[in-house]
């Protein structure tokens, strides 16, 4: 057992590793890797799907519902909390760790000879895993954008994009028409596409840009089924969608007004999609039941676990707790790499939180620290209850004694470093 673990580590060490240095964007890469592997993306069906925030949430929405439906899925997301293994699921279960290790002696050779990087390797990887694991259909989550996302090598069933957000300025664009035309480039011709985002204008625009690239149709949540009677609370969040000539109450386990659009949108593309993929509205209810999303909104008392690394999804967040209202006080363990607006996260979660305890995520790229005193300052100025914690256990230890609800939030790095101390699954439950 002690070798296997070590030869994984020693994998994982080699792909990681392919992440340092500048990032290289284009599918030229990808597409010769996959090649030497078979071209395993276009032996699977697949569901692709974009977006600033909300991706995450659609892709497992899909998910559950294909499951239910009796068919083998296959799930890639990014990034991982814990372990690398969870961005390849198949059927709930994540990748072998043998298989990640085995993958990587095979073909490192053609990975080094192609200067593919880490996300491509993955990518590759995970499509190579998902045929040999006897997938039926695969739920593909981008990792940045989509137009020259890794992923977009594929011809997908149906193309939907969630929410669109500031965020990635450095490589999408300032604004959100230009952000929009990145996302939007997932979209392919002859395939449905399906636009989850709430703004009229950026809806507006995705659909402009869909028929552009020639789909066979346009949906849009916002046009042809907004979602309506939203209530949320500790046990999920229940809405009613009048579509198709029919009244449906369904219910997501995922809290947040937010969730309902989220949902909606998975269902839309599996209603887009036909077929196999759909049972028809009646069939959803108790697969929605199923939907299951590690580290949003993620309970496991007392804490609560969000990677909300935005303005927005900080501000939708606060807006969830202002439903859900948990039991005070709560306590906030937060950190927030550089690069990302923590000054906007901290105004939107403000009003939610009792007490800031703001810390230093051990695995969060040295490169990408945030100033932790600095971001005390911009508190304290604000009349904000806070204090810096830079070590990590005792900021967790310090919260748990002085919260009865805390919030760890800010990154993916920090709720995975908050679950792997608290031996909390992600794949649990």
């Amino acid at each position: 057992m002690g070798d296997h673990l070590s030869a994984y580590r020693d994998a994982l060490q080699y792909l990681f590793a392919r992440t340092t240095g500048k990032s290289k964007f284009g599918l030229e890469r990808t597409r010769a890797l996959l090649s030497v592997l078979g071209d395993p993306h276009a032996a699977i069906p697949t569901f692709h799907v974009a977006g600033t925030n909300g991706k995450g949430s659609v892709c497992a929405t899909l998910d559950a519902v294909l499951r239910a439906r009796g068919l083998r899925t296959a799930k890639y997301t990014s990034p991982h909390l814990v372990d690398f293994s969870e961005r390849l699921v198949v059927n709930g279960v994540a990748v072998p760790a043998d298989y990640v290790t085995e993958f990587i002696m095979r073909w490192t050779p053609d990975v080094e000879r192609l200067g593919a990087t880490f996300f491509e390797a993955t990518t590759a990887m995970a499509f190579r895993y998902f045929v040999d694991a006897g997938a039926e259909v695969a739920v593909i989550e981008t990792g940045l954008g989509g137009r020259l996302d890794s992923t977009n090598v594929v011809t997908p069933v149906v193309a939907g994009v969630s929410s669109i957000g500031i965020d990635h300025v450095e490589y999408l664009g300032e604004t959100l028409e230009e952000i929009a035309a990145e996302k939007a480039g997932i979209f392919k011709a002859g395939v449905p596409a399906v636009s989850g985002e709430p703004d009229a204008r950026v809806d507006g625009i995705l659909a402009e840009l869909a028929r552009g690239r020639g789909v066979s149709g346009v949906v849009s949540v916002g046009r042809d089924a907004p979602p309506r009677a939203i209530t949320v609370g500790d046990g999920g969040t229940r809405f009613t969608l009048e579509v198709d000539g029919g009244r449906h109450v369904l219910r997501t386990p995922l809290a947040g007004v937010h969730q309902a659009w989220n949902a909606t949108l998975a269902l839309l593309m599996l209603r887009e999609a036909g077929g196999r993929y759909w049972g028809g509205w009646a069939s959803v209810g108790d697969a929605l039941m199923n939907v299951r999303l590690p580290g949003r909104f993620h309970v496991a008392p007392p804490f609560i676990f969000d990677v909300a690394h935005n303005p927005a999804g900080a501000a939708t967040l606060a807006r969830t707790l202002s439903h859900v209202a948990p039991d005070p006080p709560l306590v906030a363990v937060m950190c927030v790499l550089m690069d990302k607006d923590w000054e906007g996260m901290l105004e939107a979660l403000a009003p939610a939180v009792t007490h800031f305890i703001l810390t230093d995520a051990p695995t969060a790229p040295e490169s990408r620290a945030w100033r932790l005193r600095e971001a005390q300052a911009f508190a304290e100025a604000r009349g904000w209850s806070s204090e810096a914690i830079p070590d990590f256990d005792r900021a967790l230890a310090t919260a748990t004694s002085r919260g009865a609800t805390v919030l760890v939030t800010g990154s993916f790095h920090t709720v995975g470093d908050a679950m792997a101390r608290l031996q909390v699954d992600p794949l649990g439950g």
